[in-house]
């Protein structure tokens, strides 16, 4: 199986440990990963904004750059969504089949327990992409309770939006703002020492609201947590 991995825009620029994490991750479970250099964005920036030809250049580039590959993970449910439900739309041929990194763990690797160790209580806000575009379901859930040493404990309204919604937290700042103080206040009613998610913009949203209030609360991507081991646990 030829395997890429699609780093996307916000792991590039902010999160790169996220896609070494993927790489590690998936190179310990003996699946070798490409990463071709002539990638770039997807174009969902570009479509939420309104430029829909300048998305479609992206989109023919992507499917381009990842042809000939049979999986494409994408750690990032928002990027992936993107690919699978708005290429259709723009009449975008040939598109490669691209995967949360969860769904292609549990669903094409067939694997619930990735060798994982996190010492640590977490708690996972399942974000609206993943959530209600690709509709994971509980992938999620089941690969931390696989992670030796990790308390998973619920969020209360863990399906409620953080608010981030790419533009929607710039054109609507106050409820963006409102909508994550929200999820502030039951992230903080888990007790949990770590938020995960499967999407770093929404980390970024939520993390950084954490971290002004000082809460002690950190942020990791689920690539991250599970790409730790007794080696390297943090």
């Amino acid at each position: 199986m030829r395997v890429a991995l699609f780093i996307t825009c916000v792991n590039d620029t902010i999160f790169p440990g996220t896609g070494k994490a993927t790489v590690g991750l998936l190179r310990r479970l003996g699946v070798e990963v490409d990463f071709p250099l002539a990638q770039t964005c997807c174009g969902q920036m570009h479509l939420n904004t309104g430029y829909r030809d300048e998305a479609v250049k992206l989109a023919n580039r992507f499917t381009a750059t990842f042809a000939g590959y049979d999986a494409v993970v994408a750690p990032s449910g928002s990027c992936a969504a993107m690919v699978r439900e708005q290429y259709p739309h723009l009449d975008i041929e040939n598109v490669p089949k691209v995967y949360d990194l969860s769904e292609f763990l549990v669903d094409v690797l067939k694997t619930t327990d990735v060798g994982a160790y996190f010492p640590h209580k977490v708690t996972y806000h399942p974000t609206c992409h993943s959530l209600r575009g690709l509709k994971v379901g509980d992938k999620p859930f089941t690969l931390l309770e696989n992670v030796r040493g990790l308390e998973l404990v619920p969020l209360p309204g863990a399906e409620e939006c953080c608010g981030f919604g790419g533009t929607f937290a710039v054109k609507n700042r106050d409820v963006s703002a409102a909508m994550c103080a929200d999820k502030i206040g039951n992230v903080m009613k888990t007790g949990a020492e770590v938020l995960c998610a499967a999407d770093n913009s929404c980390l970024l949203h939520i993390g950084g609201t954490l971290k002004r209030q000082k809460s002690g609360v950190r942020v990791l991507h689920l690539a991250e947590i599970l790409a730790s081991t007794e080696e390297n646990a943090g």
